[in-house]
């Protein structure tokens, strides 16, 4: 028998990854507000000095429910990347 261990932090993302895996799989609604980590993940960014820059600048929408608690808008960040796309040839 094998034994895998984790640190906190990747096992809570592993758990986010299978639950929206299987949201996906459902056809369940995702919500609207996203953490932190998910929107980077969906930019593809890996900092969070870039993902506060977006926002600063209002490129994608958040919401701030208390001081520690930023959520991202889906919506705005699929928006941002569409804009940024490139048409192919």
């Amino acid at each position: 028998m094998e034994v895998i261990c984790l640190e906190d932090e990747a096992f809570y993302l592993l758990i986010e990854k299978v639950v929206s895996r299987i949201k996906e799989k459902e056809g369940i609604i995702q919500d609207k507000w996203i953490s932190s980590d998910e929107a980077m993940d969906k930019l593809k960014i890996k900092s969070k000095t870039t993902l506060q820059k977006l926002r600063d600048e209002g490129k994608i929408r958040f919401t701030q429910p208390e001081r520690k608690i930023i959520l991202y808008d889906r919506d705005s960040i699929n928006e941002y990347l569409e804009k940024h796309s490139k048409d192919t040839f």
